[in-house]
């Protein structure tokens, strides 16, 4: 049995394995997961919409759910052994796989500046960038009316100071955060940020550090491989036109409400 990950690429931690796996070569079957279909939205896309999961198949959530005790996704499966979490699993695909030490240093200081990265990234960058979606998207698809201005205002605001303080103390004049090579670091960051671009809000725009930052990214992981892994998030505008069904957004849209408050 080889290995398995259960990914959905709509979502920012499932892009950063892909792409991880992907860009080192690392073997795995791609066990599709349609989030919005399986565990909230419940219709797939249309054909051609611009959503379908590369090389990915029928949808897997069944089987997601039996690899992850958290059901949820990212989720691994390598014979009988299961993990889930996106830094645990980049981690063990790094390890065993012996990928190139620049993802994840073998110097003590390098790698605990990665790790200082990934335990600010949650509170800061997670916390903000992901809300665009919801409030552009998402959240007036169950409602079925556009939050107000003010809210994506807000959420704005807080991106902006963690930018700032991305730029600032994590990128300062390098090439990646940690130096002069990638690192596990930038992969889950520009994942994180392409969430608000997929949506009409180019925090790039007028970031001339953040913007050659994140040509650098691209080139070192393929453009090509990064594009296919954003291919749904930047159209992701076509979920406005799937059904829903009453009973769902009866039970969901007060619940996304509460998430922006």
């Amino acid at each position: 049995m080889g290995l398995e990950l259960y990914l959905d690429l709509l979502s920012q931690p499932c892009r950063s394995i892909y792409i991880f796996a992907r860009s080192n070569n690392i073997p795995f079957e791609f066990k599709h997961v349609e989030l919005f279909k399986d565990s909230v939205l419940g219709k797939k896309p249309s054909a051609g919409s611009g959503a379908e999961q590369p090389s990915a198949g029928p949808s897997d959530s069944e089987g997601a759910g039996k690899v992850s005790l958290l059901k949820k996704v990212p989720a691994l499966k390598d014979g009988d052994f299961t993990l889930a979490e996106c830094t645990a699993i980049l981690l063990y695909l790094s390890r065993k796989y012996n990928t190139p030490d620049h993802w994840y240093p073998s110097d003590i200081q390098k790698r605990a500046r990665v790790d200082e990265y990934l335990s600010w990234h949650h509170a800061n960058i997670r916390a903000n960038a992901p809300k665009t979606m919801w409030i552009k998207v998402l959240i007036p698809l169950f409602t079925g009316q556009p939050l107000p201005s003010e809210k994506l205002q807000e959420v704005m605001e807080g991106l902006s100071t963690s930018l700032k303080q991305f730029e600032e103390r994590f990128l300062q004049d390098k090439a990646f955060i940690i130096g002069s090579e990638i690192s596990l670091a930038d992969l889950v960051a520009i994942v994180e940020l392409m969430q608000p671009v997929g949506v009409g809000c180019d925090i790039f725009e007028d970031r001339p550090r953040l913007m050659e930052w994140r040509r650098r990214v691209e080139d070192a992981v393929g453009r090509e491989l990064f594009f296919q892994a954003h291919e749904m998030i930047l159209n992701i505008k076509e979920l406005s036109n799937i059904q829903i069904d009453p009973q769902l957004k009866e039970h969901l849209a007060p619940v996304l409400m509460k998430m922006l408050k």
